[in-house]
């Protein structure tokens, strides 16, 4: 698999990097450990976590695995603080105190002394912008973290943050797909402007660009899920229909899956370093490890783009 640049830094994560916001809930240790060793085996090397991720759960898991499946020199690690939640109520805290409390925790579930990119998850309106980048500054003078970043942050929120860091931001996590083409107003060109590395969630529309719901809700689907189901349900609308019958019929075409064309897509969009996939069993993940991720004919991805315009 594709080794890439994240921005303009000297840091290089897989194109494909293996989300765990399932672990510790839905993927069990048993089916993260094979998910782990299907992904490595694969040539992914990046593994995206959260303290928010089942309050922990996800980073106590792959802390589990780090040494038995796989050495800890041998993957990037990157997770994130500010966010919790508790009672099914989100709370954003990105305080100085906050964050490194929760940079502390993180490395203990996961077993290691640092982590390779640690984000900020959040833009809190109630902490001034500075000292949330005082705590990722500090992270990297103490060797907790090698790189830094934010994540979700809106177009205007990434630029400030680049330009009051005062140390190298390397990147921002955003969800964007051909599904969710938010990010292209204001977002990317921020991030090319900052030579930040945007490291891109839901690359897959949560699931819908892969096709599987256009006959109807498969069992065992997160949209069938009823606690899970308004995780997928802005993606099941008309328009999204389009995009997906779109993917499709040029999937059809080319001879590959909806899945290779939409990560395929996304790849070779501006500013994206790698494409955050949450396979949540080992089926999922091989299908998308097979991807050829090889560019698209221009006429192909301008049709796409096309259909899919916000």
């Amino acid at each position: 698999m594709q080794q890439r640049y994240v921005g303009n830094s000297g840091l290089r994560v897989s194109a494909v990097s293996l989300g765990t916001m399932s672990w510790g809930a839905e993927t069990d240790e048993q089916d993260a450990s094979e998910l782990l060793q299907t992904f490595l085996n694969g040539g992914g090397r990046h593994i995206d976590t959260s303290a928010s991720y089942g309050d922990g759960a996800a980073e106590a898991l792959v802390g589990s695995l780090l040494g038995d499946v796989v050495a800890r020199t041998e993957v990037s690690i990157s997770t994130k603080a500010g966010m919790t939640t508790a009672g099914g109520r989100r709370r954003i805290d990105t305080s100085r105190s906050a964050l490194l409390n929760g940079l502390d925790a993180s490395l203990a579930r996961l077993g290691t002394d640092y982590v390779d990119v640690w984000f900020a998850e959040a833009w809190d309106g109630n902490v001034p912008l500075e000292e949330t980048l005082s705590a990722l500054d500090f992270a990297l003078r103490t060797g907790r973290a090698r790189y830094a970043g934010v994540a979700n942050f809106a177009g205007w929120q990434a630029a400030k943050a680049a330009a009051l860091a005062g140390f190298p931001l390397v990147s921002v996590q955003a969800e964007y797909s051909l599904l969710n083409r938010i990010p292209e107003s204001e977002l990317i060109p921020a991030v090319e402007d900052a030579g930040l590395g945007l490291m891109a969630w839901g690359p897959l529309g949560r699931g819908v660009l892969t096709g599987k719901y256009r006959g109807g809700t498969p069992a065992g689907s997160r949209a069938a899920s009823a606690t899970e189901a308004s995780y997928v349900e802005r993606y099941l609308g008309e328009s999204s229909t389009r995009t997906v019958d779109a993917v499709c019929m040029a999937a059809k075409g080319l001879g590959r899956t909806p899945l290779d064309v939409s990560l395929s897509w996304l790849l070779g969009q501006p500013g994206v370093a790698t494409a955050i996939v949450g396979a949540r069993n080992p089926a999922q993940l091989k299908e998308m490890l097979d991807a050829q991720l090889l560019p698209l004919p221009p006429e192909i991805a301008l049709a796409l783009e096309d259909v899919s315009a916000p």
